[in-house]
């Protein structure tokens, strides 16, 4: 297959998910195969675990990871049909997969998601920190103090607990790849609490990096812009959902299958060997100032 995919733009149908929202009901369904993708082995015999890897960008992740030659641990909050068909997929690209079903806010869950992983596949290379869960509010007032506490603790404590489970199984060559987001970057109006946790993450990534550079286990973060997934949907007016990704210079979101390349990159030593640190912005024709 060769020429340029022509990804759906907006206006997209109007629609809104109900939480926990499946990627089976968003319309049109997420591109996360990535046809144009060909493996080169980069991460053959690799083991990785994704957390929110059940869909979006955690889903392509998965099915990427396993092109390049890797076995994957799909870590998902809530069982439904999502985390299965990833499984699918990946055993689609011939690796194995194991689903793996917890709340990244509870340490003693990522402990055990982290054991089971190297149970089941004997070692652990390359974490990505991606479970998320995210909230419009208009104003401070509207905030509450059970949002903030339930965005600080999935977005930044889940990634601190899973890090912290996975490290001392990971050796120099492997890496934890964070997604972060643009609202981390530059802030939103309208997700004071998401991009505060976002910010959070790029001063994460960069101060671990620095931690473990000696231990040669890069750290770095994918901050991309508007993404075609099931978080948005379910989290504004449908209106709103059938504008999503228009301000962009390409006038459309990312589809997954357009972000995890750039986990590839982080996650392949024979790519990055010499970068930790970093983040990684995909914006679709944005620039940002700074």
């Amino acid at each position: 297959m060769s020429g340029e995919v022509q990804e759906p733009k907006p206006p997209f149908p109007e629609q809104h998910l109900e939480r926990p929202e499946l990627e089976s009901e968003l319309e049109p369904r997420p591109r996360y195969s990535a046809p144009l993708y060909k493996g080169a082995g980069k991460l053959k015999d690799k083991i990785a675990l994704i957390t929110g890897g059940d869909s979006g960008i955690g889903r392509s992740v998965a099915v990427l990871f396993a092109r390049e030659g890797a076995d994957v641990a799909i870590v998902y909050h809530q069982a439904h049909s999502d985390a299965e068909e990833t499984k699918q997929a990946v055993e689609a690209e011939g690796r194995k997969a194991i689903t793996l079903c917890g709340d990244v806010k509870d340490a003693s869950f990522c402990r055990l998601a982290v054991e089971r992983t190297v149970q089941a596949f004997g070692k652990l290379n390359v974490l990505v920190n991606n479970a998320a869960y995210q909230k419009h509010c208009e104003s401070l007032a509207e905030l509450s103090d059970e949002q903030w506490d339930l965005t600080f603790k999935t977005n930044i404590y889940g990634y601190f607990y899973m890090t912290k489970a996975a490290l001392p199984h990971l050796k120099g060559g492997d890496a934890i790849i964070n997604t972060g987001s643009i609202t981390g970057l530059e802030g939103n109006a309208g997700l004071l609490d998401y991009a505060a946790t976002k910010g959070a993450i790029v001063a994460f990534t960069k101060s671990l990096a620095q931690n473990l550079a000696e231990s040669r286990i890069r750290v770095n973060c994918v901050a991309p812009g508007p993404v075609w997934t099931p978080l948005n949907p379910a989290d504004q007016p449908a209106e709103k959902v059938a504008e999503f990704g228009k301000q962009t210079k390409y006038q459309r979101p990312a589809q997954p299958e357009e972000i995890s390349p750039a986990y590839v990159y982080f996650a392949s030593e024979a790519d990055s060997s010499y970068v930790t640190g970093e983040v990684l912005t995909l914006l679709g024709g944005n620039i940002r100032a700074g």
